[in-house]
């Protein structure tokens, strides 16, 4: 009977669902399914392999509309949409048809001949004149597809390139221009780079006072007659361009309305009012200090008009964090002196906000648990556009160990920032961005307990400075920063742990950290771009009471006496570590992201090892993900049995790690990936309580390597990752067997974001 079933299942049932998800199915008589379009290029004389892929790259984006979405070459969207059919209701068949389904694109000739005039028109726009684009057609059943054929000849190339040559200031600033032009004698015709020439000279000129050109006012006539496959420009003011577009303009008065909105009366007489160090500001109930504004605004009165000013003044503006809408107008004041008033417009954004966030946590060394925080923040809560954020918290984790036996972790605490948008102190920092450098007062509390076994408190306090270059590289410099975690209550029965683990023993020992910290940090993904290749990079150097223990003559190692202050042994040491990131885009949501991450911390003088940390791990959700959190190495250092024993926490004084992973979209908002993971810690110095984790010439023998795939689900607004990672390579292993794929080892990560 079993039997019977089957076979009725395989001869009735899938031939049914096959017809019922028909690509085809829901069209109607006399429609065809559009299948896509094709573009050849027929070239006399023949293009070079690479500039034919590009020119048929340029086309096919052109095309419209899109053909529906396939995956492994199936229409997963349409057959969905098909198998739904047509629904009464808001049911599960509505939901499969509207949500995840897509309607059939219908194949239409009057879109197609579309297509062909414009791919015609971007030829011409590419300098392809006179050249002819054909379009065929071709049948599969229902389906039909498009077939454009372009036949081109040579590319015209520029031979001359005239600028103005008029005796007024104006055509004599555009003739100055000439030598940086982007129109260059020999290069192909390029409508695009036309329009960028004349853009490019109106931003000049708007650097240099005229105000009133526009890019319209510039005419660059084209003569294709002149033979050779070749072409002349000529730069050419129109004769319509108003008068005032010939005037170099200069700053009037500069007035700032600091808390405008519709009923703000602005008919008031400038001229009268008092002003501070040569702006009007018009703020009646005080909100904000006039300092603010001198540190921002750019322009002042006699100034020149320059575009560059304009933008970067409305940049600090916003960069300022406290203003909703920030506007901008100019008004002629004097015509025959050519002087323009500037009036800033700046509507307060709300001055305080509390956000409660609550989040669940799970982890894959059998750890679960969650956090509560309230954050709270007070802008310009001195008047100077200061910063003020509080952040409480409460966190609860529980941790399975293994044979029934439970950790419960508890911490508290708070963290206060202050940002003022200004750099107190004697050091100057030098940007011309639209970010106004700031400087950053930190002090935080935070109260720890690990069930009945210890107790930490750990104080944190800093001072220092943010800054930014740009929008894509930013600086952070910590003058002064502090550290210190201090046990208490360790319980008698824990402290035997201590007394016969190391690592354990480290990582709840007193603490403490003073010294400076530096960062940098580039990400060209930050400014909107549509580069193939895009680059992070973030490098760190820390170091702690270098200068101290130098002068205090410290030398544990040497004599076994550490120095304290607080009565708390001080750290010294020199710590750096770098992030590098290469994103190679093949469309929108197939990439191949790569890391190369790494550091190395010496502890000397005063310390015996590096604080706990401020150490090195390796494996994780964001790290060797085929490996339990924290618990690879270091070196060929192996903890104990993972499926039996709780793999404790494994710090390393270096680490280096290799990430690459491919992901691209799989449907709707679905995306699938792959990766592998490559990397280790290791100690600097010899460990007798792991042998192995010191850092030699076989270092790279010890590389642990894992591969995995993973699900992710990309909302716009937030990214949930499942990672399944299986060890391939596990350094621990004698040489020769080092090499394994054992799923029983694999490890499921769940993350938010990305891993990098």
């Amino acid at each position: 009977m079993k039997g019977s079933v089957i076979k009725f299942l395989c001869f009735f049932c899938l031939p049914v669902l096959f017809y019922s998800c028909s690509e085809t199915k829901s069209l109607e008589e006399g429609q065809y399914l559009y299948d896509g379009a094709k573009i050849k290029i027929n070239a006399k004389p023949p293009l070079t392999h690479k500039k034919e892929k590009e020119l048929r790259n340029e086309l096919e984006t052109l095309l419209r509309p899109k053909p529906n979405g396939s995956f492994l070459g199936i229409k997963v969207k349409l057959l969905l949409y098909n198998f739904a059919g047509k629904p009464k209701g808001k049911g599960l068949r509505y939901l499969i048809r509207e949500k995840l389904g897509e309607p059939p694109v219908l194949a239409s000739y009057s879109a197609m001949e579309k297509n062909r005039a414009v791919l015609q028109n971007r030829l011409e726009n590419r300098g392809y004149f006179k050249d002819t684009v054909m379009l065929d057609t071709t049948y599969k059943g229902r389906k039909l597809s498009a077939v454009y054929t372009a036949e081109i000849g040579l590319q015209y190339t520029i031979r001359n390139v005239v600028y103005p040559s008029s005796p007024d200031s104006l055509s004599q600033q555009i003739a100055r221009m000439a030598p940086r032009s982007l129109l260059k004698k020999g290069q192909p015709y390029n409508l695009d780079v036309i329009k960028n020439e004349r853009a490019r000279i109106d931003t000049r000129l708007k650097q240099r006072g005229f105000y009133y050109f526009r890019p319209d006012n510039l005419l660059i006539r084209v003569d294709s007659t002149v033979g050779n496959q070749q072409v002349d420009m000529t730069l050419i003011i129109k004769k319509s361009t108003p008068e005032e577009a010939y005037k170099i303009y200069r700053i009037n008065e500069v007035v700032v309305f600091a808390n405008y909105d519709v009923h703000t009366d602005t008919t008031m007489d400038v001229a009268t009012l008092p002003k501070f160090q040569g702006y009007t500001i018009i703020d009646p109930d005080k909100m904000f200090k006039p300092q603010i504004f001198s540190r921002a605004l750019v322009f002042k009165s006699g100034d020149i008009y320059n575009r560059r000013d304009h933008d970067l003044s409305l940049n600090r503006l916003i960069s300022l964090g406290v203003f909703k809408f920030v506007k901008i107008r100019f008004d002629e004041k004097d015509t025959a002196q050519n002087k323009l008033n500037a009036y800033y417009y700046l509507t307060p954004t709300e001055k305080k906000s509390i956000r409660f966030e609550v989040s669940g946590l799970t982890q894959s060394d059998d750890a679960n648990g969650g956090q509560f925080s309230v954050n709270w923040r007070n802008r310009n809560i001195f008047r100077g556009a200061e910063l003020l954020t509080t952040t409480v918290y409460l966190g609860y984790l529980r941790q399975n160990l293994g044979k029934g036996i439970y950790t419960n972790t508890t911490k508290l605490g708070a963290d206060i920032n202050l940002y003022v948008p200004r750099v107190i102190g004697p050091v100057k920092f030098q940007t011309n961005s639209g970010f106004i450098p700031k400087t950053r007062f930190n002090i935080g509390y935070e109260y720890f307990n690990q069930s009945a076994e210890y107790t930490l408190n750990s104080f944190k306090a800093s001072f220092g400075y943010v800054w930014k270059e740009s929008i894509t590289k930013e600086h952070t410099l910590e003058v002064l920063r502090v550290n210190l975690v201090n046990p208490t209550h360790i319980d008698s029965l824990y402290q035997l742990q201590l007394d016969t683990n190391i690592v354990l023993a480290r990582s709840i020992e007193k603490t403490f950290i003073i010294g400076p910290t530096y960062n940098f940090n580039y990400n060209s993904q930050l400014q909107r771009n549509h580069n193939k290749n895009n680059f992070y990079f973030n490098g760190n150097i820390d170091l702690s009471a270098n200068i101290l223990g130098i002068a205090s003559g410290a030398n544990a190692q040497k004599n076994g006496v550490q120095k304290t202050i607080f009565s708390v042994p001080y750290s010294q040491y020199i710590r750096g570590e770098v992030d590098f990131r290469h994103y190679l885009s093949f469309s929108e949501y197939t990439v191949l992201a790569s890391r190369l991450t790494g550091g190395m911390g010496y502890a000397y003088g005063n310390s015996y090892t590096m604080p706990f940390v401020k150490e090195f791990f390796a494996g994780g959700a964001n790290d060797i993900r085929a490996f339990r959190s924290r618990s690879l190495g270091p070196g060929s250092y192996y903890a104990g049995n993972r499926d039996t024993a709780f793999i404790a926490d494994q710090p390393g004084d270096i680490k280096i790690e290799m990430n690459t992973e491919f992901r691209f979209k799989l449907f709707s908002v679905f995306r699938w990936a792959f990766f592998i993971d490559a990397g280790n810690t290791w100690t600097l110095r010899y460990d007798s309580s792991r042998v192995g984790s010191q850092f030699t010439n076989n270092w790279l023998n010890e590389i642990a390597v894992g591969v995995g795939t993973g699900l992710r689900l990309d909302i716009s607004i937030l990214l949930l990752r499942l990672d399944l990672g299986i060890p391939v390579r596990e350094p621990w292993l004698p040489p020769n067997g080092q090499w394994v794929f054992d799923s029983r080892n694999a490890v499921i990560n769940f993350a938010i974001g990305y891993p990098f």
